[in-house]
């Protein structure tokens, strides 16, 4: 006889503590396999055998497991494509119901789909649940019932809602001996799957009271311990995003609005996932960029002899971090100064953020090049020696990152940045006439 369960599938929410898919998972009257998937068609899609994400996730699951030994349970780590592992688990286990979290990605929607349906016609039913962001799809749209493209009223909006209903939790401590008992399972090894540690600490996955009530003031100084460092977190669901905005979002609106951030990108993404390869606005596709190899090779470097361009490109290489305020210098940058496709530039963050979010970094980086919704306008074109003057006066952040920058042997600029700020002009000018 197969052991009759329901299935719980980890994904972006690597947690135990108020996860609302598990919450129902553990009300479903079957124990619970509590199953995480290494996806090998997304692990072969990674450039580098050490991604720190990698690394991240499975110290995730470590974690997690940890605690489920203490309950008698274990998680079952499969590495594989998805319809393939399910299809082991149907061999091993009388599989009543699945229950997930959403993810908003297109990839992640065809495979919830073609699994969702394939299940189905196994007579097992597959649940999925909002969690990972506070409002989602259509519950903060416009009167008319469109979704926002602008991030203001959105973010009106969204406080306006959240204040009708409040954050729901998740709590399922007194369920947790609803998990398949089980002797522990081994996670598979980094290397197993063709990965190894770089060993670097990762952030930490509590906030301080302090830097959320000092945000406003110091979030945008790079040398200041002034962010939550909390993004690769939410990204991945170590913590709830539904307590962090009921603990830390009551202490600043200015953090709060960040937070809401995420989830207009996400609400964006889920309406218009046509921005993943083009631009929210279509007549931005038709400027004509430079695409200069070499240039964005330098930029991808830290030489481009603008020293707080290099300093963020520099943190973000050695860290896999870059600070928010050095992230949009950067992303100016190239999209402005060098004329080089916003695309090249979100794949490269793509490959080195810890904390990469596809509808995040794609938001980001259509705001920096001026095609996405709610975008700066074309023609601001941010000056990197004013950006440094105003954000690192003291050039603490600089010289950590290029102790070089005052000596002979420091690269020089690439571009000269009133010519290229002349050069962006007239040619995103000359696309958006037509």
């Amino acid at each position: 006889m197969k052991p009759v369960v329901s299935v719980f599938w980890f994904r972006r929410d690597l947690r135990l503590h108020d996860n609302a898919g598990l919450f129902h998972a553990l009300q479903s009257g079957q124990p619970v396999l509590p199953v995480f998937i290494f996806d090998s068609e997304i692990l072969g899609s990674l450039e580098d055998n050490d991604d720190r994400r990698v690394e991240f996730i499975h110290q995730a699951l470590n974690n997690m497991q940890e605690e489920l030994v203490r309950m008698g349970s274990s998680l079952d780590v499969r590495y594989g494509k998805p319809l393939q592992v399910y299809q082991e688990l149907l061999a091993e286990y009388d599989i009543k119901e699945v229950f997930t979290n959403h993810d908003y990605e297109p990839y992640a929607r065809k495979r919830d789909q073609d699994i969702g349906e394939w299940l189905n016609g196994k007579g097992c039913a597959f649940h999925t649940y909002k969690d990972q962001v506070i409002f989602e799809k259509n519950e903060v749209l416009k009167d008319d019932g469109t979704p926002y493209t602008v991030f203001t009223p959105y973010s009106r909006k969204w406080k306006s809602v959240l204040g009708m209903q409040p954050l729901p939790s998740f709590a399922a401590k007194k369920w947790h001996n609803r998990f398949l008992q089980q002797e522990p399972r081994s996670v598979p090894t980094l290397e197993s799957m063709g990965f190894r540690a770089a060993g670097m600490p990762f952030p930490s996955d509590s906030w301080k009271k302090e830097v959320i009530l000092r945000y406003k003031e110091q979030r945008d100084i790079p040398s200041l311990p002034g962010t939550s460092r909390l993004s690769v977190h939410l990204r991945f669901g170590t913590i709830s995003i539904r307590e962090l905005v009921r603990e830390a979002g009551a202490l600043n609106e200015t953090f709060l609005n960040e937070l809401i951030w995420r989830d207009f990108y996400h609400m964006i993404l889920w309406h218009f996932p046509q921005v993943v390869d083009h631009s929210f606005k279509p007549a931005y596709d038709a400027i004509r960029w430079s695409n200069n190899e070499a240039a964005f090779t330098a930029w991808c470097k830290g030489q481009t002899g603008y020293p707080i361009v290099d300093a963020g490109m520099r943190e973000l290489n050695e860290t896999g971090y870059m600070h928010n305020r050095v992230r949009m210098i950067v992303a100016s940058f190239l999209t402005k100064h060098l004329l080089i496709d916003w695309r090249w530039g979100e794949g490269y963050f793509a490959r080195k953020l810890l904390d990469f979010d596809l509808a995040a970094n794609n938001g980001g980086w259509q705001w920096a090049a001026g095609s996405g919704c709610d975008a700066a306008p074309y023609f601001r074109v941010f000056n990197p020696y004013l950006q440094t003057q105003k954000f690192d006066p003291d050039l603490k952040y600089i010289r950590k990152w290029v102790p070089e920058f005052e000596e002979l042997t420091y690269v020089r600029p690439i571009v000269v940045h009133e010519e290229a700020r002349k050069r962006c002009l007239d040619v995103y000018a000359a696309a958006l006439k037509k």
